[in-house]
C-alpha cells in the first residue's frame, strides 16, 4: 500500500489543532479555578475576621472542594472545627491530612500534633497519649511532653509524670526539678497509703528533697512519716530544716514544729527558731505556734496571751482579736460565748488560703490548686493576712 502524504500534510495540522484547543481549554479551566479557590478562601478569612465562624467554614469547604490538594486550608478548617467544639470533623480533617501521601514530613507532624490536640480537647484521652508518644523527636516534641504532663496529673499517673518530667528537665534545665519534687512526694503518700516498705518511701522523699531543697513539701511529708515512726527528734530536724531552707512556708510547719517540740525536749529550740520565722514573716499560725510553747519557762501563760495584742498593733486581723477575746473576762461574761461564737464565724473565711493563680479558696492547704491545677500557687499565708 502506497503512503499518502497528503492524509499526513492535511491531518498533522487538525492534530496539532486539536492539541492547541484542548490546552487552552485546560488552561482556562485551571485559571477559573485558581481564581475561585483564593475568592472562596479570601471570603472565608473575611468571615473569621468579623467572627462568622458558620459561614467562615462554609467558605473553606468550598475552598478545599475546589483545591484538596491545599494543606493549609485544611488545618485552618481544623482549627475552626476545634475551636467549635466539633472535634469529630476536627479529627476527620486531620486523619485526612494524614492519609495523603503527597504531604510534607513538616505537615505531617503539624497534622499529627493537632490531630493530638483534637482528642485531648474532646477528652478522649487515651487516643490522645498515642498520638502525642509518636511526636517523640519531631519539633513538636516539648509541646507533646507538657501535655502527656498534664494528662498524667490529671490521670494522677505520678509514675509516668516523674519519666515526662526528667525528660523535659533534661532538655530544660532547672525548670522541672520542684514540679519533680512534688511527684515523687505523691509517690511516695501513694505508697505509704498502701503500707509499702518505709525505705522504699523515705528514699523517694529524698531523692525530692536533693531534687529540689528549697521546697518545703518533701520535708513535712518526711517529718509526717518519721513521726509515726515515733522518730520525734529526726522529725523535728526535718521540720527545723524545711524553716531554713523555705521561711516562707513556716506557717504550713509551724504548730506541727510546736507539737513535737514538746515531745522531744526541743522547747527551747523550737521557740527560737519560730521567733526568728516570725521576725522574717509575721503570721498568726506561727504565733499560735510560739503560745502553744507557753508552757516553757521562757514564756508564761500571760505574755503569750499578750502576744495577740503585740501583733494587732502591727496588723490588723480579725482573726487575731478573736483568739485575744477568746480568754479575756468580761463584767457581762454571760454574753461572752454568743459574741466569740459570732466573730470566730465572721473570721471564719478569712481563716482560708486563696490560690494567687485562680482565686479558688479553702481551708485546707493544697499543693496541686483543685481549681486550677497549678502546682504551688496557694501562699503559706491565710486570706486575712495577705
Amino acid at each position: 500500500m502506497d503512503f499518502d502524504i497528503t492524509f499526513f500534510l492535511i491531518g498533522l495540522p487538525i492534530a496539532f489543532l486539536i492539541g492547541w484547543l484542548a490546552s487552552r481549554l485546560d488552561v482556562r479551566q485551571l485559571s477559573i479555578e485558581n481564581k475561585q479557590a483564593p475568592k472562596a478562601y479570601f471570603k472565608g478569612l473575611n468571615f473569621l475576621l468579623n467572627e462568622q465562624q458558620d459561614q467562615a467554614i462554609d467558605a473553606f469547604i468550598e475552598a478545599v472542594q475546589k483545591d484538596p490538594d491545599t494543606s493549609e486550608l485544611h488545618f485552618a478548617l481544623g482549627n475552626l472545627f476545634r475551636r467549635r467544639g466539633e472535634y469529630e470533623r476536627a479529627v476527620r480533617v486531620h486523619e485526612h491530612l494524614l492519609l495523603r501521601g503527597d504531604l510534607s514530613e513538616r505537615d505531617h507532624q503539624r497534622a499529627q500534633h493537632a490531630l493530638a490536640i483534637d482528642y485531648l480537647k474532646a477528652g478522649i484521652l487515651d487516643r490522645a497519649e498515642v498520638e502525642l508518644f509518636k511526636l517523640e523527636g519531631t519539633p513538636f516534641e516539648t509541646e507533646a511532653q507538657l501535655a502527656l504532663l498534664a494528662n498524667f496529673e490529671r490521670g494522677r499517673d505520678w509514675v509516668q509524670a516523674t519519666h515526662i518530667a526528667e525528660k523535659l528537665e533534661y532538655s530544660q534545665p532547672g525548670v522541672f526539678r520542684t514540679r519533680l519534687a512534688h511527684y515523687l512526694c505523691e509517690q511516695a503518700l501513694s505508697l505509704a497509703s498502701q503500707g509499702k516498705t518505709n525505705s522504699h518511701v523515705n528514699q523517694l522523699l529524698k531523692k525530692a528533697i536533693g531534687l529540689a531543697p528549697h521546697a518545703a513539701r518533701a520535708r513535712i511529708v518526711l517529718a509526717n512519716l518519721l513521726e509515726q515512726q515515733g522518730e520525734l527528734v529526726l522529725a523535728y530536724d526535718e521540720l527545723a530544716q524545711a524553716i531554713s531552707f523555705s521561711p516562707k512556708n513556716a506557717p504550713l510547719v509551724a504548730l506541727e514544729l510546736a507539737k513535737i517540740a514538746k515531745f522531744s525536749i526541743k522547747n527551747a529550740d523550737a521557740i527560737t527558731l519560730l521567733k526568728g520565722a516570725y521576725e522574717k514573716s509575721p503570721s498568726l499560725d506561727v504565733l499560735d505556734a510560739i503560745i502553744a510553747l507557753k508552757n516553757n519557762s521562757q514564756l508564761n501563760e500571760l505574755q503569750g496571751h499578750d502576744m495577740y495584742v503585740t501583733h494587732l498593733e502591727l496588723h490588723q486581723s480579725l482573726v487575731a482579736a478573736t483568739k485575744w477575746l477568746s480568754s479575756e473576762k468580761f463584767e457581762r461574761h454571760q454574753h461572752h460565748p454568743k459574741i466569740q461564737e459570732t466573730l470566730e464565724l465572721a473570721s471564719l473565711p478569712l481563716s482560708r488560703y486563696r490560690c494567687a493563680a485562680c482565686g479558688f479558696e479553702t481551708h485546707q492547704y493544697f499543693w496541686h490548686c483543685p481549681g486550677c491545677q497549678t502546682w504551688d500557687s496557694f501562699p503559706a499565708l491565710r486570706v486575712g493576712e495577705m
